[in-house]
Order: structure tokens, then sequence, then C-alpha cells
């Protein structure tokens, strides 16, 4: 009988104080303890440009992205002086578009 009560209470004490401490709990965290990217560089295209499925001119073309098109630069590869690649991400809202959208690829820049 004591064994249980113990056994219950130790349960119901971790059930109460565990969830504080994990992530998801209900400890808040500073922001500044994120590693937010303050870095983020956006593009607008002032004219048609082709998305590319990887850094290189003989990859899949993708899509053909208009004028006017906001993109978010995730990375930059520079395979020679003259050759510059962006790894690319298009705007999009999550909740409305299709899901199988392409929403990455690489630009040469």
């Amino acid at each position: 009988m004591i064994n249980n009560l113990l056994k219950n209470f130790c349960l119901i004490t971790f059930a109460l104080i565990a969830p504080i401490t994990l992530p998801a709990g209900g400890i808040q965290k500073n922001l500044n303890q994120n590693k937010f990217s303050h870095n983020t560089n956006e593009i607008i295209l002032n004219s048609n440009t082709s998305l590319f499925s990887y850094p290189q001119s003989q990859a899949k073309e993708l899509l053909i992205l208009d004028i006017g098109t906001t993109l978010s630069v995730l990375r930059t590869w520079k395979v020679s002086k003259s050759d510059t690649w962006f790894r690319v991400e298009l705007a999009s809202n999550k909740f409305l578009d299709d899901p199988n959208k392409i929403l990455k690829g690489w630009i040469k820049i």
C-alpha cells in the first residue's frame, strides 16, 4: 500500500514538473537564445529566370520564374569567377498553396 502510494506520488510529481523543462513545455525561452538567421537576403527578379534542380547549366529546369518574383537566398555557390549560383526559396503560403509546388531551386547570377 505504501509502496503504491509512493509510486503514484512520484509519477504525479514527475508529470507536473517534467514538462516545464522540456522544449515544448511551459518555460519561456529568451528570444536571443534562438539562433534565427539575421542575414536573410531577399531578391526580386527583374527578368524571367530559370529555376534549376542543381547548380549547373545542364541541370533540369524546374520552372521559369516571372519578373517581380520574390525569392529568399538560402545559399551562394561560386563555381568560377564568372559563374555564381544562388540556392533560393520562393515565397509561398504554406496553407493555401499546392503541397507539391516546387519552392526551392538554384538560379544563375
